[in-house]
């Protein structure tokens, strides 16, 4: 006696098995479609990349550029492997089927979209360049890389971050190395016996000596308030605008300004406390009501 499922069963695997082989061809070109979609992307990108370099193009464009030929070679290259392995699936079926189902895409890959739009758009942009030093809430370094969704940030003490894209467009970004020079300031204070205009000019000089700062710039001394111990001046000057040349300004106006008041004479105060003393006053004595103690008491009785 025949056993029915079991015989249904070896007739639905072998009528799967017919239609893989018959599809097979199908299959092939569907592979050999999307390898050829890869490859022809491969060239259209260097093409464009080496046109681009040649016309001195930012490399953030150039980066946008390589990565969206690529995505739409892929998307190219599927679309025409699905209308080969399925002939009954034309191109405008495909398009419908992508909007239909992009929005349900759309909401559960919110975050990678977003972003993906926000790389597109960084890497669009004139400013944020790979190498320059960013602050961004607490994020600081130097941008190592720009990815079409996140970017790696090199911070000071060697360690990389990795930030999403969303999360530099939607904060603000300060870009240090932008310029390449950045102004720098020292507040020195003097000693409130010391001639202003003196000090003034011993600060300038110092200033005008130092090898980091940046000559052709504007270099202020001013007189910014009367401390609690001293006379303060700012200091104003252009310097280098990356993390190591600002440390280095700091370091050699500090010790220009030191030694120019020591050889001028000009003493920097630290933190200083008068201390006034007054006489206590002499406690007058009350006098007691009754008989004056110069005139006899008069017995009682």
């Amino acid at each position: 006696m025949e056993f029915t499922p079991i015989a249904d069963l070896e007739s639905e695997i072998e009528s799967m098995a017919t239609a893989f082989f018959k599809s097979l061809p199908n299959l092939s070109i569907a592979l050999v479609v999307v390898i050829g979609a890869l490859i022809a992307g491969r060239v259209v990108r260097a093409i464009v990349s080496a046109a681009m370099h040649r016309a001195h193009v930012r490399d953030a464009l150039v980066t946008l550029a390589r990565n969206l030929i690529s995505i739409a070679a892929w998307i190219v290259g599927i679309a025409i492997a699905m209308t080969v392995i399925f002939p009954s699936v034309s191109p405008s079926d495909i398009i419908a089927g992508l909007g239909l189902t992009s929005v349900a895409i759309g909401f559960a890959f919110k975050d990678v979209f977003e972003n993906f739009l926000a790389g597109v758009i960084i890497l669009g942009r004139e400013k944020l360049r790979i190498g320059d030093v960013i602050e961004c809430e607490d994020v600081y370094g130097r941008v190592e890389n720009i990815l079409i969704r996140e970017t790696h940030v090199r911070e000071t003490d060697g360690e990389l971050v990795i930030v999403p894209n969303s999360y530099l467009f939607k904060n603000p970004v300060n870009i240090e190395t932008d310029r390449g020079l950045k102004r720098q300031e020292l507040v020195v204070g003097v000693d409130y016996d010391t001639d202003m205009r003196q000090a003034k000019s011993v600060l300038q000089e110092a200033l005008n000596s130092c090898n980091t700062v940046k000559q052709s710039e504007t270099k202020d001394v001013q007189c910014v308030s009367f401390g609690g111990s001293s006379i303060d001046f700012k200091l104003l000057w252009w310097s280098g605008s990356r993390p190591a040349d600002q440390r280095e300004t700091y370091d050699e106006v500090a010790f220009a300004v030191k030694d120019a008041l020591d050889a001028a004479g000009i003493t920097i105060p630290f933190p200083q406390s008068t201390l006034s003393f007054r006489d206590e006053a002499v406690p007058i004595p009350l006098q007691t009501r009754g008989t004056d103690s110069r005139e006899p008491a008069n017995d009682a009785g």
